[in-house]
């Protein structure tokens, strides 16, 4: 394994501690103190893992990131961040980072970090290994194929042996050796029409006929001096291609296919013939094989567990294995670049183009898209192949499907920004309320009540946030039953308002409810709904409290309904929200209070609102008037 590392901090302090930490534990660790420098040393000594911390002063870490992908994709970097830099650590996710550390970095962290990019190395080493066994084993298959093709197809080595049998005419028996090893009858006659020499398996199944006329061998019409295949040959000057009998040593007759070829003198004069005749048998049996192996072949290339398909100079599909065939649309023709990627011209950096163009097998990884509109992550590996010459003709591409391991790993960087965020909220909880139980202390101390009133008021808002945090975490971990009554609609949101009511007006905050006794009722889980309610009040009050431009703040609570349904709206003159905070506002573990928050209230407050099969929205601008809508079913909806 290459343990080569290279480091990258403006930060002199953290390159010199941290570079002895990871070469006590192994690596080769190269140091940058820039982004400029980073490359130089990366192009140098490419490292398979760099370590980067995101801002730096001229080159940024994201761009590093950029740059380096670019040039070699199989890089692994893992990012270094400050708390604050949160947003900035997601954005190098998204270029593909493979996973960020915060200052001040956990040694456990780090080599968490480091294994998971060691893990994602093997893993595509292996990818290439197992591709390149399969592309060795397609080139081996390939070859048994040409070679039988080159024995059945007799007439096309005509010439190349006419070509032989002239540099040996000088040795006919060196020359007829040379042919032994042929599956055919070999042998050469002179103007004489005499047979001058031939191959071993002629010898054996027709007989020594070394000095006999060149017709003895076979029977009927060819049989005869002037109608045999050598005769011909003298007479027209020119190669033949005849369907005769000859008859074996044992008396068994069996139909030929016979070729023949001039081989002449310096003056240019037809001096031997050359006969090649092919047993018919031999032949079929040759066929029947070469075709029990193409279909050995098609199998092998159908079952492959990925994508093949073999392309022309002008990136056209001439063949495609059965897999690329069910999830691809293929046409015979169809240029590779419409079916991938819909496009109209080659994909940029296509991996086919440059095998074309330097001749050697590359890869690469892209997205495309099946037939069915759904997009895969695909390890592309291309090998060149050669036609008889040493020029190649066509490419041949293989890809592999690793969708679900770009799935998983996506995942896992979710999972550790969740763990991240959680942990993160519950640490300025808890910084919280020791600043409370520090205040509570020294009031006692030096019998201040003022203080202990304030640090116990702090104690409670804490505690208060925790309790939300733990009905959240278990709310999320565990589906649970809704447990339906009918209640009403009066009594059920004065509940709620007279719970939060106290804790709104002692942060000085104004508070309006809006709803009358005639509404009704309406079937819920009241435990649940209240829940939700109470997170978008609280997050109402947060969004007031942020606000230190406005003199007044005031949260507005009102409920109605209509012949089916039941509204409720919260809304506040707090900071507000931008378009992006509004779309991303119910995704799991989005939070717009840094620290404060841990992104898990209103996803749940939106998951108990669906369960009850209701909606919510919202609406809100940066410095305006924040407002929540939610609408619910007034009876149990029989289809949840």
């Amino acid at each position: 394994m290459d343990k080569k590392l290279l480091l990258v901090d403006d930060e002199e302090g953290i390159r010199k501690v941290l570079g002895l930490s990871l070469s006590d534990i192994g690596y080769e660790v190269f140091t940058a103190e820039n982004g400029d420098q980073a490359l130089e040393i990366f192009r140098e000594e490419t490292p398979p893992i760099v370590l980067t911390d995101i801002k730096m002063p001229g080159m940024d870490g994201i761009e590093l990131l950029q740059s380096i992908k670019q040039e070699n994709p199989d890089t692994e970097v893992i990012m270094i961040t400050g708390h604050g830099d949160m947003e900035l650590a997601i954005k190098s996710l998204k270029y593909r980072a493979i996973d960020f550390v915060t200052k001040p970095i956990n040694d456990d962290i780090l080599e968490i970090a480091l294994n998971r990019a060691h893990e994602k190395i093997q893993m595509r080493n292996k990818l290439r290994e197992y591709t390149e066994n399969l592309e060795e084993l397609v080139r081996k298959k390939s070859a048994q194929l040409i070679a039988m093709e080159r024995q059945v197809a007799v007439d096309q080595t005509v010439e190349g042996l006419s070509a032989a049998m002239r540099n040996i005419a000088g040795d006919l028996e060196g020359g007829i050796d040379y042919f032994n090893e042929m599956p055919c009858f070999v042998s050469i006659h002179n103007r004489d029409l005499k047979v001058v020499a031939a191959n071993q398996l002629y010898r054996d199944r027709l007989g020594d006929k070394a000095g006999a006329n060149s017709w003895d061998v076979y029977t009927a019409d060819r049989g005869d001096r002037d109608k045999c295949p050598s005769a011909e040959t003298f007479k027209n000057q020119t190669g033949q291609r005849t369907k005769a009998t000859v008859k074996y040593v044992n008396g068994k007759q069996t139909p030929v296919i016979v070729h023949t070829a001039p081989i002449r003198n310096q003056a240019g004069e037809v001096e031997l013939v050359v006969e090649i005749a092919a047993d018919m048998a031999e032949v079929s049996r040759l066929r029947e094989e070469l075709l029990h192996t193409q279909q050995r072949y098609q199998q092998l290339f159908d079952e492959v567990p990925c994508y093949i398909s073999v392309q022309d100079n002008q990136f056209r599909l001439t063949a495609a294995n059965r897999r690329f065939k069910e999830d691809f649309d293929v046409a015979v023709g169809s240029y590779c670049y419409e079916i991938y990627k819909h496009r109209d011209t080659p994909c940029p950096n296509c991996p086919v183009v440059k095998t074309f163009e330097d001749e050697k097998s590359h890869q690469a990884e892209m997205v495309v898209t099946s037939k069915s509109g759904e997009r895969y992550n695909v390890l592309i590996w291309t090998a060149p192949l050669r036609n008889a010459a040493g020029q190649v003709t066509h490419v041949m591409e293989m890809s592999t499907n690793i969708t679900q391991v770009r799935q998983l790993q996506d995942h896992l960087s979710s999972l550790g920004l969740k763990i991240s965020s959680i942990s993160h909220g519950i640490k300025s909880m808890l910084t919280g309320l020791d600043g409370g139980v520090y205040l509570v202390d020294s009031g006692f101390a030096k019998e201040d009540p003022t203080r202990v009133r304030e640090g116990w008021d702090a104690v409670k808002i804490t505690v208060g946030r925790i309790r939300t945090l733990v009905q959240n975490i278990l709310f999320f971990a565990k589906e649970r039953e809704l447990v339906w009554e009918r209640i009403s609609v009066f009594d059920f949101v004065c509940d709620v308002a007279s719970g939060l009511e106290p804790k709104i007006k002692a942060q000085g905050v104004e508070f309006e409810c809006n709803f009358g006794q005639s509404m009704g009722d309406f079937e819920i889980d009241t435990g649940v709904v209240r829940i939700a309610l109470i997170n978008i009040l609280e997050n109402a009050l947060d969004a007031c409290l942020e606000d230190d431009v406005k003199m007044a703040h005031k949260i507005i609570f009102s409920a109605g309904r209509d012949q089916d349904h039941v509204f409720f709206e919260i809304s506040d003159n707090g900071i507000g929200m931008d378009r992006e905070t509004c779309k991303n506002l119910f995704t799991l573990f989005f939070s717009s209070k840094g620290n404060k928050g841990t992104g898990l209230g209103l996803f749940i407050t939106k998951k108990i609102i669906e369960q009850h099969g209701g909606k919510i929205s919202v609406v809100s601008k940066p410095g305006a008037e924040s407002r929540f809508r939610i609408v619910l079913p007034k009876r149990f909806p029989s289809s949840i």
